[in-house]
């Protein structure tokens, strides 16, 4: 887990800043940028084959290893239409990995410790920030906005994968035993949305993630033009937090009930749209950490409690492919679109002038937060608390 988590936000938290500087265009900017996006749409399948063809900890081992052979030919890629293919292929191989390094400690441990081995993936996303100090204090060299962090990247991957062959055995649980991509996807989840609580929630989680890909895909560029130093380390302040965060989710659930604690969690996510608008309007820099901070109460409470919902409503027999199903929809579909989206909005209100860009943060975040509001209005009011689990009502069908 700490390997695993490592090795992506060490490249990935700076991702947008170093485009900016290699000056790639507004549509390449958000291909590049929804590689992640296309990765997890692909990562459902191969889960499926590992459930049938492969021991889990080789396929891992072996997803690691392609994964740090083509984050060392985006390194080396000055042209931004390889540098897409190559990243693209990386994340290929690499977004399976988290559903993998999951179902492998699942497999092997009871429940109840399954979230202490889970929080290592958080440490590793933290500790990535060190790479960023040791590059600039201790070699003098600039680490935000050039292309070392995919050599860093690729050279975790590579100890990854030597590691993930010490992991336990892990046979294909479903050896000759019929399975679709339909099935993969979680496409037969779609029948629950005949229940209108869970067809808002699936939209909602959809919308989100269009003002959500503005922080996920672009900050590290508003950072930048921002002269922020350490964009890595502050960044992962949020993930800090999130370790934090999490652990008060049940509690939240327990104190106020699952649709309110999903609800804050959108409000969380106004909170730091608002916080940027304000710091970049007003020249406010500490509002600029409380955006960054607030990100594990919009991860933990919206879209871990939309996973608790889903996991507490859902028919037994579809649970599985109804939590492959949001993630499909969120940091799949709806992470690209959101990518798309997000890049014309700041291509709107940037001019370039003797080769300079020049952002209006203000009305970039204003719009942003404006969209925000709008849906926490609408999923505040059209999402309702149910106290009746209404989704096991609807029958499989195969």
């Amino acid at each position: 887990m700490f390997f695993q988590y490592m090795l992506f936000a060490v490249w990935w938290v700076p991702l947008a800043a170093y485009l900016t500087n290699m000056n790639v265009g507004t549509v390449a900017k958000s291909l590049i940028l929804s590689s992640m996006a296309i990765g997890c749409m692909v990562s459902p399948i191969i889960g499926m084959v590992a459930d049938r063809y492969f021991a889990s900890q080789k396929l891992l081992a072996m997803l690691n290893l392609f994964t740090g052979i083509f984050l060392v030919c985006a390194g080396i890629s000055t042209n931004p239409n390889w540098l897409f293919a190559f990243l693209l292929a990386a994340m290929f191989f690499h977004m399976p990995t988290w559903s993998l390094t999951s179902s492998i400690a699942m497999k092997h441990s009871p429940p109840e410790i399954f979230p202490r081995i889970r929080v290592f993936g958080s440490i590793g996303w933290v500790t990535s920030g060190i790479f960023s100090l040791v590059t600039v204090h201790l070699l003098n060299i600039p680490f935000d906005g050039t292309n070392l962090p995919f050599f860093y990247g690729a050279g975790v991957s590579f100890i990854a994968s030597m590691q993930n062959l010490t992991l336990p055995d892990t046979p294909p649980i479903m050896k000759n035993q019929g399975r679709s991509i339909i099935d993969a996807l979680g496409i037969r989840t779609v029948k629950l949305m005949k229940d209108r609580n869970f067809a808002v929630f699936i939209i909602f989680s959809f919308l989100s993630m269009i003002p959500f890909s503005m922080y996920w895909s672009y900050c590290s560029e508003f950072l930048l033009d921002k002269k922020i130093e350490h964009i890595s380390i502050m960044m992962n302040l949020g993930q800090l937090a999130e370790m934090l965060f999490l652990i008060t989710v049940p509690f939240a659930i327990k104190k106020i009930g699952l649709r309110n604690t999903i609800v804050t969690g959108m409000f969380f996510l106004l909170i730091r749209y608002a916080s940027f608008y304000f710091g970049a309007s007003q020249n406010i820099f500490w509002l600029y950490f409380i955006g960054v901070i607030v990100h594990g109460l919009i991860f933990g409470y919206f879209y871990l409690g939309g996973q608790i919902y889903i996991d507490k409503n859902a028919p037994d027999e579809l649970k599985a492919q109804a939590q492959g199903f949001i993630f499909f929809v969120t940091f799949g579909i709806g992470l690209l679109v959101g990518n798309f989206i997000s890049g014309q909005i700041i291509e709107i209100f940037t001019v370039v002038i003797n080769n300079t860009r020049i952002y209006n943060w203000g009305k970039i975040w204003e719009v942003t937060s404006i969209g925000t509001f709008i849906l926490l209005i609408l999923f505040a009011i059209m999402f309702k608390n149910e106290k009746i689990e209404t989704l096991k009502t609807i029958k499989y069908l195969d």
